[in-house]
C-alpha cells in the first residue's frame, strides 16, 4: 500500500470515528479521534482549542442533537499525512453548510490539527 493509499484509509476511519462522536457526543468518542496535545479550530481564524480538555469541552458547548443533521462527505484529496475532505451538513431546521476539513493525521490516525472552513448555503435561498 503506497503512503497517499495509506493516509486515505486513516481518514476514512477518522471520519467514521469522527461520525460516531457527532452522533454521540460522548467524550471518549471524541477523545479518541485526536492527538493528546491536538489543535481543534472550528473556523480557521479562530484561537485553536488545544489537547483533549479544551477539545471535548467546547465540542460538548456546540454539540449538535444526534438527529437533528444529515452529513455527506468525500476524501477531496491527500497530501503527505494532510487530508481534505469536503462535505455537506444539512439541519433539521433548515440550515445547510458546505465543509472543508483539512485535517492532519498522526501516525495512529489520530487528528494532530483538524481545522474546519465552513459556508452558509442556507442564506443562498
Amino acid at each position: 500500500m503506497t503512503d497517499r493509499q495509506q493516509t486515505d484509509a486513516a481518514a476514512r476511519r477518522f471520519m467514521d470515528g469522527y461520525l460516531v462522536a457527532w452522533r454521540s457526543n460522548e467524550p471518549d468518542d471524541i477523545r479518541t479521534l485526536f492527538t493528546e496535545d491536538a489543535e481543534l479550530r472550528f473556523e480557521p481564524w479562530t484561537p485553536a482549542f488545544t489537547g483533549h480538555d479544551a477539545i471535548v469541552a467546547e465540542w460538548l458547548r456546540r454539540q449538535d442533537e444526534p438527529d437533528s443533521f444529515t452529513f455527506t462527505w468525500e476524501i477531496a484529496g491527500i497530501d503527505g499525512d494532510r487530508a481534505f475532505v469536503q462535505a455537506e451538513t444539512a439541519y433539521t431546521g433548515g440550515r445547510s453548510y458546505s465543509n472543508l476539513w483539512v485535517i492532519d493525521l498522526a501516525e495512529d490516525g489520530r487528528a494532530r490539527s483538524f481545522v474546519e472552513w465552513w459556508m452558509d448555503r442556507s442564506k443562498t435561498s
